[in-house]
């Protein structure tokens, strides 16, 4: 008989968490080798950054696509410069929410999904997102990426534009 180690980890069957199996076609569609991990999440990496989705099936399938990122000692440390630059990413960008967790940073992207919803487009947006907010993240508290021109929360110079 064979070691049973060595076979692979197949996915459960679609019925049985219909959403987690739509998404986990969309990764393998994509080449990215997802898995399911203990959570019950699918867990992939994609340009070398480990990013999960989590399924919550019910009334309403929600898809939370999300990651988890040590925040380094370069960073400022004081939190609450932390916290403003996670809120200024969430009201940036739509569909994207930034927080913090002690000191890692989390950035998520959530849908509610019906039969009709298009998973593969959902979660190919999602991811790019997620990536884009993170380092959006990391270049508005290093000081960088900042836009303070008119339309960034100031009037512009010059007092009324007629």
């Amino acid at each position: 008989m064979t070691d049973p180690t060595s076979l692979p980890n197949f996915p459960p069957p679609a019925n049985e968490h219909p959403l987690r199996g739509r998404v986990l076609d969309a990764l393998i569609d994509q080449s990215l080798a997802p898995n399911v991990d203990n959570d019950g999440d699918v867990a992939f990496t994609v340009q070398d950054q480990q990013l999960f989705v989590r399924c919550t099936e019910g009334d309403f399938q929600i898809m939370r696509v999300f990651g988890q990122w040590a925040v380094s000692d370069a960073v400022p440390s004081d939190p609450l410069t932390r916290l403003a630059t996670c809120n200024e990413i969430t009201l940036q960008m739509n569909v994207v929410k930034a927080g913090l967790a002690n000191d890692t940073l989390v950035v998520t992207s959530e849908h509610i999904v019906d039969q009709n919803s298009d998973v593969p487009a959902l979660v190919n947006i999602s991811i790019q997102l997620v990536l884009a907010g993170v380092q959006m993240w990391h270049e508005r508290i290093m000081g960088g990426g900042e836009d303070t021109g008119p339309g960034a929360g100031q009037p512009a110079p010059g007092g009324d534009p007629a």
